[in-house]
């Protein structure tokens, strides 16, 4: 500091003028209170009727219509709840400000398995026996478990800030839902789309129910595994004759030389195929064995092995080469060698005899191919059950043409009972049990293992770590087992296209967010099996058709002629009685009466429709039936689990009648995992609930978290994170209240575009460029993009630079000023627009702030639009001017901050600094300008010299320098500043000329 710059002596002042500035007053607080004050304004919401109001302001608007997936009724909300709902409430509200009629609509799904199963928990306790309670009976106490809890989650869901219509949810226990969703399945089935078919699904044992892909999770299960030999039988498939085989020989000798004919002369009966399996209880289910024209194999001969051992020497095995060695460990074999080359033309001519044959298995086992083989794990060879798995019945049913030429029978067993019993199609097995009541391991696997021991079969056997289906419901393994079903066909052609074909159009003309959404989901279309909708539950809505035992025929049905007379029919009763009037007494003759003439003929469909098919559904009932709502919905939002689930069954329901998805859009949010990337649990202790955030900082900390979080992708929470989020929020609150406080003292006074101050033009430019980031992320579902603008504006832009300069004239200037009034009026529109657009991110903050600035009754910021900027605000020119003025700035206060952290001097108005501005266009851009005011010093010398030596330079190579000096003059009692001016108006000796000016105007 150049010490013969220092300000002469002052006498202390004698007046206290503090009462004359316009410092700024509000009744807004510094401390949030948001657990108290939240609550309140909910109550003042309700009493003001806000979601009517909304709907009455929104009239005549253009609908945007996002369709809530329904969450499932039963539990207290999580933190994935929050975060879901939070952002559909972020969309709904934003696309309301930006002019639309944005109405949502909650919902809940109330069928299915985990309600049931609470209520049959209910019954066990007391000793009940739930096979004993009337069907309708058990329905009614689900009904009652569903609507308990829909009340208790529509406030958790208030409490968290969302909007909407709470009053009038829509359900799909709904005696009117019901009726639509019975009536879409008859859609289905009078299209031909419909049919009762066996397939191996997901079966668990303990529910006693089918299940889809997204009713199950993967988790870790110890399994037994055996490899197994199954004995060749017969060379190519036993047609052709010894004349046939020895020319043929000869044909391979003749081009491969004596020196290899010993090798491919080996025959190859009498060796096994050897397969592995995870499953040993599915032998009995075996019918083929599939191979890989992709894959090498090789005949291979035991040359030494222990006596006791399953394998013996002079064993001959086909195996894959790139496993043979590993399998060949596994099972103790000291030594074996490579005999010679299978081909795959070999293996689809040899067929095998079953492990088991023993026990009356006497049927022959082909040799398939299949695409699914790989050479990674196990032999390279695929023990198929076409009863207990999908590849292997897919595998099974592409062959099964060809099998039946060559005689096999292709029928498919039925193996495993609902109960997990080995029925009679498993001979030698019967009443072995795979998993019990429990879910737990039955007697099936070892009396298996046991049998092919005893048979010679076995070549080793361990066990495996492995992920495996488990019900997401009772988190017990589920089974695959073959079973009478119902599907809908995804290949089958209604009006020139499948139901594939449509679902695949209609994912391309969807916009997902992210992008990737669209490839999985597409992916997941493309290889999907038939759609299973059958379950065998109590609540739920039934399939509600009949079947002809004899012909198979559905009622309704393509064949049936009656098909809209027995839709009204059902449709009458299910919305009088909802749908337990398919199950009441008397059903059957009640919905055939009429229509048949023997109605011994017909059985009555008695399986329930997956609980996917109702919410699958949702759109029919929702938003083609509301008028408040519009079809198709602008945009479905929900995790990313829903591509197999939500946006999966609702894609396809709306193909198969509509041909279209019933969305435009699809918006996916990952997981919340806990602050550490584990994922939460209770025996972790790292669950974040949203009720103890909401109890602690307020549900508008929790909506911060939301909106500042990557969300397409997993994100996580906890006491840092949400610390962060609290100061941030402290930002923005001390901002507003910093506003408030200012426009006190504003009167409304509108200055012209023409007549305001450069950096007043500057701020307002600056504002209309955030108000297009906000917008524009808000359009796109990106609030982070949206929060960071505002958050970066009022912190960088407004607070550390705008507020910091104009302080000095919007406290000191008299009220004549024009400076002043241009500031308050720049401020007024700066609160207008970040209220605003803060009002979708934070709406209890937003809607206090906007009340105290607006008080009234019926007044509220949500019942408000985004702002319109001025065209005229866009001033590119002046920003980049403006962004050279920040830029010499930055060197001047980094400067004075080394001046303050070394005591030199206390605050920046104690400084004159010199400022070196080394480059002509930045020096042009501070001509005309009050640089002192802008630096926040109460003199400055600009130059255009060169700087001295020592002088301050920033970093990044700001051609700047900077010497800093102090400030000649007097300390002005008012503002504080030090000029050479102070004293010399004789009324008003101890302030500036300025000060002195503002003082007059007050009459002291």
């Amino acid at each position: 500091m150049t010490e013969t710059s220092a300000p002469s002596s002052e006498a202390a002042p004698t007046r206290d003028y503090s009462a004359t500035l316009n410092l700024p007053e509000t009744e807004f607080p510094m401390r949030a209170g948001l657990p108290q004050k939240e609550p309140q304004l909910l109550a003042r919401w309700d009493e003001m009727q806000l979601y009517k109001r909304l709907r009455e302001t929104s009239k005549g608007r253009e609908k945007f219509v996002l369709h809530d997936g329904p969450p499932y009724a039963n539990g207290h909300l999580h933190i994935g709840h929050a975060l879901n709902k939070i952002l559909k409430d972020l969309i709904t509200r934003s696309r309301q400000m930006m002019g639309y009629d944005s109405n949502y609509v909650p919902g809940w799904d109330c069928h299915g398995l985990p309600i049931e199963w609470k209520v049959e928990e209910e019954y066990r306790a007391k000793g009940k026996n739930k096979d004993e309670v009337p069907i309708n009976e058990l329905r009614r106490e689900c009904r009652a478990y569903a609507q308990k809890w829909i009340g208790i989650q529509a406030e958790e869901f208030r409490r968290l800030g969302v909007e909407g219509d709470f009053a009038n949810p829509y359900t799909t226990m709904d005696f009117f839902s019901e009726a639509v969703i019975a009536g879409e399945l008859l859609k289905f089935a009078v299209s031909g789309q419909l049919y009762r078919g066996s397939k191996p699904v997901m079966w668990s044992v303990v529910e006693k129910t089918a299940l889809a892909e997204a009713e199950v999770e993967y988790q870790d299960y110890q399994s037994d595994t055996i490899w197994v030999k199954f004995p060749v039988t017969r060379e190519f498939g036993g047609n052709t004759t010894w004349l046939d085989r020895i020319q043929e020989r000869s044909r391979q000798l003749s081009k491969i030389g004596p020196d290899a004919a010993i090798e491919h002369n080996e025959s190859l009966a009498g060796a096994s195929v050897v397969i592995w399996t995870t499953t040993p209880w599915t032998i009995p289910g075996n019918r083929a064995v599939s191979y890989s024209k992709k894959i090498a194999y090789g005949l291979y001969k035991v040359t030494e092995a222990p006596e006791d051992n399953w394998v013996k020497v002079g064993d001959r095995l086909i195996l894959a080469d790139a496993l043979a060695e590993g399998v060949f460990k596994q099972a103790k074999v000291v030594a074996f060698e490579r005999r010679r080359t299978v081909t795959a033309e070999e293996l689809s001519s040899i067929r095998c005899g079953h492990p088991l044959q023993n026990l009356g298995y006497t049927f022959d086992v082909p040799m398939l191919a299949g695409d699914h083989v790989t050479d990674d794990t196990g032999t390279g060879f695929v023990h198929t059950a076409p009863s207990h798995g999908r590849e292997d019945f897919e595998v099974w049913m592409d062959h099964a043409h060809e099998l039946t030429s060559r005689g096999i029978d292709t029928t498919i067993p039925f193996p495993v009972d609902d109960d997990g019993f080995y029925t009679k199609d498993a001979p030698g097995f019967e009443g072995k049990r795979v998993l019990t009541d429990k879910g737990e391991k039955g007697d099936a696997n070892q009396a298996v293992i046991d049998a092919l021991a005893a048979a010679g079969r076995m070549v080793a056997r361990g066990r495996l770590k492995h992920t495996y289906p488990h019900s997401w419901r009772s988190k017990k393994p589920v089974i695959f087992r073959n079973t009478p079903q119902w599907f809908v066909y995804m290949d089958r052609s209604v009006d020139g296209l499948t139901l594939r074909d449509k679902a695949l159009a209609a994912i391309d003309s969807t916009d997902f967010y992210p992008p990737a959404g669209q490839t999985r989901l597409r992916s997941m279309i493309e290889n999907r099996p038939d759609w299973v909708l059958s379950r065998q539950r109590a609540w739920g809505v039934p399939i509600a058709v009949f079947r002809n035992v004899e012909t198979g025929q559905l009622l309704p049905g393509p064949q049936f002629d009656r098909n809209d007379d027995y839709a009204a029919r059902l449709k009458e009763a299910f919305e009088a009685e909802g749908a337990d009037a398919w199950f009441a007494d008397g059903a059957k003759e009640r919905f055939l009466a009429g229509f048949v003439d023997n109605m011994d003929h017909w059985e009555q469909v008695r399986d329930i429709l997956d609980v996917w098919f109702d919410s699958g559904s949702t759109h029919e009932f929702v938003l083609k039936h509301r008028p408040d709502l519009k079809w198709p919905a602008d945009v479905y939002l929900e995790g990313s689990d829903q591509h197999r689930g939500w946006f999966h069954s609702s894609l396809l329901e709306s193909c198969g009648v509509n041909g279209r998805a019933p969305y435009n859009a699809v918006v996916t949010h990952g997981f919340t995992m806990a602050e550490d990337g584990r994922k939460m649990s209770k025996s972790l202790g790292n669950q974040v609930l949203p009720q103890d955030v909401i109890k602690q900082s307020g549900a508008d900390i929790l909506r911060l978290w939301v909106a500042s979080t990557d969300y397409w992708e997993d994100q996580r929470i906890g006491k840092k994170i949400l610390d962060s989020n609290s100061d941030a929020y402290r930002k923005i609150r001390n901002t507003i209240r910093w506003m408030l406080g200012t426009l006190k003292h504003y009167d409304g006074t509108v200055v012209a575009y023409a007549d305001l101050p450069e950096l007043e033009k500057a701020m307002l430019h600056k504002l209309a460029e955030v108000g297009v980031d906000v917008v524009e992320g808000y359009t796109t579902y990106d609030f982070k993009r949206s929060f960071a603008s505002v958050l970066n504006f009022m912190n960088i832009d407004l607070s550390a630079f705008y507020f910091d300069i104009r302080k000095d004239a919007l406290y000191c200037d008299p009220k004549s000023s024009i400076k002043r009034k241009a500031s308050l009026y720049v401020v007024a529109q700066l609160f207008d627009a970040l209220v605003k657009w803060l009002a979708p991110l934070i709406p209890f903050t937003a809607e206090e702030a906007w009340l105290d600035r607006n008080p009234g009754e019926g007044v509220s910021v949500h019942l408000e639009l985004f702002p319109a900027i001025p065209a005229e605000w866009t001033n590119p020119d002046l920003a980049a001017k403006w962004d050279k003025v920040k830029k010499v700035r930055r060197a001047v206060t980094g400067a004075l901050e080394i001046e303050r952290r070394e005591k030199r001097i206390g605050s920046s108005l104690e400084a004159a600094p010199a400022v070196y501005v080394e480059d002509a266009d930045l020096l042009a851009a501070l001509d005309g300008l009050d640089f002192a005011e802008i630096c926040i010093t109460s003199q400055i010398e600009v130059t255009g010299s060169a700087s001295p030596e020592g002088a301050f330079r920033l970093e990044d190579g700001t051609p700047v320098g900077v010497v800093p000096k102090l400030a000649v003059g007097k300390k002005c009692a008012r503002s504080w500043r030090i000029l050479p001016e102070v004293g010399t108006d004789p009324a008003y000796p101890d302030v500036s000329l300025r000060d002195a000016a503002a003082l007059r105007e007050l009459g002291l």
